[in-house]
């Protein structure tokens, strides 16, 4: 393997992994039949949602319009259906002008007609449409406060869903009495199609006091109006079994697994035996990197579990409890914790990159880590310890040049990492 390049190989990992997951490949084997009577409305958000109608007009027989809603700089030209642009993670005007609209879209449907509702991970943020006497600044404020205080995706999209007009099966009862097919990539731990985008077209399990206990649960500072209209039990969302929701259906057309089992595949044709540990892998991520960096010095060192040269494949989603003022995702976070527990131990090597290729709200999908890292960074005079604890993981592989910048890949499975032993 004296010509192998493990840089290169890693990231051509992170680009097969990316591939699997695409609308383009995923989407059109689950289209419905066109409605024989009525027409199709598309509707959709997420950072997905403008590759995902680009794939319904290529591939759709039969009369079609819609919109969906996507990140800004994630849209891609379409014919039939509008794309609108808006801001994630935190809502902005343009996202709850977009819902509006969709609401008032669906309005006066009939029986015959069809709904194909389009939905990936960042939904949440992208289609905001506070409820009744709750404002947008509110909602800005709130998310925000989740963002940062380590809660898991489930438990932000319980709260979403309580506090919106539109998640949480909302958008689903204005279609009726139309029929809902819902194609979903997934880009939660689990794949449970309620809570990705904080499933605006399917029933919620959850409650307004669940919504009220993950508020108290990281002490998120939450105004009276809001507090008194969970309490009140106004926020209630559909449940399971509601009726109304019987004639729809949905589809999770692409989850982690099938980027990890992608980028396995493609590892072993280079000759690396692949593992993979998870594709549901939640936490901080300053301690996910330390269970993954014991484990790679135990292959590293023993030849437990795995005999080396092998590459640990995993997925999820990491959280990041904020502490300092510094710039990085979860993935950066994820990376300069492993480069300290490894402490330069030789032959391992690693990339982190969020499937969507944005870390967080950075501009870079993540980055790469080799065993002489803390050497190049100690060089610039960089503290490594110093920075995790500043949350500047970022700063640290921006300064070597190890930042991994894909641009917007348009779909969302979440996290990618692979840490590779040789």
């Amino acid at each position: 393997m004296s010509d192998f390049n493990p840089r290169q190989f890693l990231l051509e990992l992170y680009g097969s992994a990316i591939g699997a997951v695409s609308a383009e490949k995923c989407l059109p084997a689950y289209l419905p039949e066109p409605p024989k009577k009525g027409r199709t409305l598309v509707i959709g958000a997420g950072k997905g949602a403008a590759a995902m109608a680009r794939a319904v007009e290529q591939h759709w027989k039969g009369e079609l319009s819609g919109l969906v809603v996507t990140r800004y700089e994630h849209g891609v030209d379409c014919q039939r259906i509008e794309v609108i642009e808006a801001a994630h993670p935190v809502p902005d005007e343009a996202g709850r002008a977009a819902a509006g609209r969709m609401l008032e879209m669906v309005k006066g449907l009939t029986e015959d007609d069809l709904v194909l509702c389009l939905i990936s991970g960042g939904g949440s943020a992208l289609l905001s449409m506070p409820a009744p006497g709750i404002t947008l600044e509110q909602k800005q404020a709130l998310n925000r406060a989740l963002l940062r205080s380590g809660a898991a995706i489930s438990e932000m999209n319980c709260v979403r869903k309580h506090l919106s007009a539109i998640k949480g099966g909302r958008l689903a009862l204005a279609c009726a009495p139309a029929r809902v097919v819902t194609l979903l990539i997934s880009d939660v731990p689990g794949d449970d199609p309620g809570i990705i985008a904080s499933g605006p077209t399917l029933p919620d399990p959850t409650t307004c006091a669940d919504a009220l206990a993950v508020l108290r649960k990281y002490g998120i500072e939450t105004p009276a109006n809001v507090r008194q209209y969970l309490e009140s039990g106004a926020g209630e969302t559909p449940k399971p079994g509601d009726p109304r929701f019987a004639r729809n259906s949905h589809h999770v057309i692409a989850i982690a697994q099938d980027a990890l089992e992608a980028a396995a595949a493609y590892a072993s044709r280079a000759g690396i035996k692949p593992y993979i540990l998870s594709d549901g892998i939640e936490g901080e991520s300053r301690d996910v990197a330390i269970v993954h960096a014991a484990m790679a010095r135990q292959v590293a060192s023993r030849g437990q579990p795995f005999q080396k040269p092998c590459v640990i494949i995993s997925g999820g989603e990491t959280t990041v409890t904020v502490r300092g003022s510094g710039r990085g995702g979860r993935n950066a976070e994820f990376l300069l914790s492993l480069a300290v527990a490894l402490e330069g131990h030789p032959g391992i090597h690693a990339v982190a990159c969020d499937t969507d290729g944005i870390d967080g709200s950075e501009d870079n999908a993540g980055a790469l880590y080799a065993p002489d890292s803390l050497a190049r960074g100690a060089e610039k005079s960089l503290r490594a310890k110093t920075l995790l604890e500043n949350n500047d993981g970022y700063g640290f592989f921006s300064a070597l040049d190890d930042l991994v910048v894909s641009g917007p890949t348009r779909t969302n499975v979440n996290d990618f990492r692979a840490v590779l032993i040789l």
